[in-house]
Formats: C-alpha cells, sequence, structure tokens
C-alpha cells in the first residue's frame, strides 16, 4: 500500500505517495544520473495524462530518483499551479492548452512546431519550461461510424459543411455543453468552414456517451470527439480531417518547473526520448487499455516503457 506522505524540499512543500516500482534504467537512465533527488510527478486527471505521469515517474525512478506520484489532480488549473509554484516538478501538458487557455491568445498557431516555440519561449517568464513536444496531437474532431460513413462518405470538415448545405436535415451532432459554446469549438468551427446546424440538430451530453452515441448510429451522425482517445478504434469510429486546420494543435510536451530544470536539466535527455516514441495512435492503443479494458494507467505506463525498452523491471 502507498502511504501519502508531505516532504519539505527546495521547491517548496511536496505531498503525494511514493512510487515503490522495483525498475532500473533500460535505453534511458544509464549511471542513475538522478541519484539522490526527490521529485514529485503530476498529472490532469483524464487517463491519457495519468498514463504520461505514471510513465515519467517510472523513468526518473529508474534514473535514481525518489518519485511521489502526484498524479491525477482536477482539472488543468490545479496541476499547472503546481508546477509554477514549484509543488511539483514536472507534468505533461498540451501546446495548444498552453497557448489558448493558459497565456490567454485567442489565435492558434497552425504550424506545430510554432506553436510549440511560441508556447516555450512565452511561459518561461512564468517559470515554465516546456521540453520537445510528442506528434502525439490530443485536439478536437468529429467522429462518425463507419456504418453511417458508407453512406455518407465523409473525409473532412467541408464535406461535413457540404452535406449540411445539401440536407441540413442529415446532420445531427452530439457534444459537450462546453464545446457547444467555446470559440474554439462548435461556434467556431461553424463559421470557419460556413455551416449552419439547426439548433434541433445539436445534443449536449458527457463526453463518455458521445462515443457510444455515434458508435451506434441512432442519435447523432457526427460526434464531438479527441483524437487520441481509444475508443475511436474500439467503437469503429472514422475521424474526420479538420482540412481548414480550425482546431488548435494540442501535442503533449513535458512541463518543467524552472527551479527544477536548472536543478537537473538531465530531464530533458531522460523524457526526449519518450516524447519521440508518443504518437497519436500510440496514445490511443494506451488509452484503450485503460477506457475500454479497465486497466490500471500505472501497469500500462510500466509495460509500455518495458517493452519499448526504455527501463527494466527489477
Amino acid at each position: 500500500m502507498l502511504v501519502p506522505v508531505l516532504l519539505l524540499g527546495g521547491c517548496g512543500l511536496k505531498s503525494g505517495s511514493p512510487m515503490v516500482d522495483d525498475v532500473s534504467p533500460g535505453s534511458v537512465g544509464q549511471g542513475e544520473p538522478l541519484k539522490g533527488a526527490t521529485l514529485t510527478v503530476t498529472s490532469k486527471n483524464f487517463s491519457e495524462n495519468i498514463i504520461l505521469g505514471q510513465m515519467t515517474g517510472l523513468v526518473l525512478k529508474a534514473a535514481g530518483a525518489e518519485v511521489l506520484d502526484r498524479t491525477n489532480l482536477p482539472g488543468s488549473i490545479s496541476a499547472r499551479e503546481a508546477i509554477i509554484n514549484g509543488d511539483a516538478d514536472v507534468q505533461w501538458d498540451y501546446t495548444g492548452t498552453g497557448w489558448i487557455t493558459f497565456l490567454g491568445h485567442a489565435e492558434p498557431i497552425v504550424d506545430p512546431k510554432k506553436q510549440y516555440e511560441a508556447v516555450r519561449d512565452e511561459d518561461k517568464g512564468n517559470g515554465v519550461i516546456w521540453l520537445p513536444p510528442a506528434p502525439l496531437d490530443n485536439t478536437y474532431a468529429l467522429a462518425i461510424s463507419k456504418k453511417n460513413n458508407a453512406k455518407y462518405k465523409l473525409r473532412t470538415l467541408s464535406d461535413v459543411a457540404a452535406l449540411a448545405k445539401k440536407d441540413p436535415g442529415a446532420v445531427t451532432i452530439c457534444v459537450e455543453n462546453e464545446f457547444a459554446s467555446r470559440d474554439d469549438g462548435l461556434p467556431g468551427m461553424e463559421k470557419k468552414y460556413g455551416m449552419k446546424i439547426p439548433a434541433g440538430n445539436i445534443q449536449k451530453m458527457d463526453a463518455g456517451i458521445i462515443y457510444t452515441q455515434v458508435s451506434e448510429s441512432t442519435s447523432c451522425l457526427l460526434g464531438e470527439v479527441y483524437t487520441t482517445d481509444g475508443r475511436i478504434r474500439a467503437m469503429n469510429l472514422d475521424l474526420l480531417e479538420d482540412d481548414k486546420h480550425f482546431f488548435p494543435n494540442y501535442n503533449a510536451s513535458p512541463v518543467v518547473h524552472e527551479a527544477t530544470f536548472e536543478k537537473y536539466p538531465v530531464i530533458a535527455e531522460l523524457l526526449d526520448p519518450l516524447a519521440r516514441k508518443l504518437t497519436t495512435e500510440v496514445a490511443q492503443t494506451l488509452n484503450a487499455k485503460v477506457d475500454v479494458d479497465g486497466e490500471d494507467p500505472h501497469e500500462v505506463a510500466k509495460e509500455w516503457l518495458v517493452e519499448e525498452g526504455f527501463i527494466e523491471e527489477g
């Protein structure tokens, strides 16, 4: 059993459960460059971000650190504040979230590399270090069941706009409440693509229900989804291409408290090989193990790291 502890460290009050896994370096962490360090890892409270947090903790532990697990914090802001205040040392965040939600910009940057660089450069002023991002892009998308798409043959959001113009009654959509009102959600998408979906054709519901409703091909033709969600494959859904690049890039990046990074710059070297391997497809597979198969995020993270040779057990 993991017992919560409180430690006073150089970065302020640290709380969490010690990671007790018996892991050692594989392709990363050779020589245990973090021996003697005590580091706190945090995450937001959804499966993908918890998995990424667990991966980070295991890699840092294999590299010799004592690791406190403070993952699964509610919402984006609490994990963000933990990093800024030094109550946590490392987490994974998303470039679109950084640019729009944290830094307050209205317009996303279309090029993923430039989006990352802009976030990295501006957020350094807040004492937050963004390490190079993964190809993994957890952005918004619309999805349709393969069964329904056999009839409509939709490939892009421009195809949806054309269908909405030709046959407005055909385009029914299930979305979350927030997506229905955000400028980077449904209203902005309709404006960008020149489409108007009748209010009666829009149903609002919890995110998890959307996948089921779209898959069952009854309540809604289209649904708001996240591109890395494992249920996309499991429920035989087709993702529609955002061909006008409306939705922001949400590439996952390791984010480090500045004082921690200055003391342990090797963290970048340890996490970069993980980031390069984490594609949207890999994330879909790992997320499905948790959200579809019911596996534990910690075990999913460890299994992947061992399979990829990043760490070894025992």
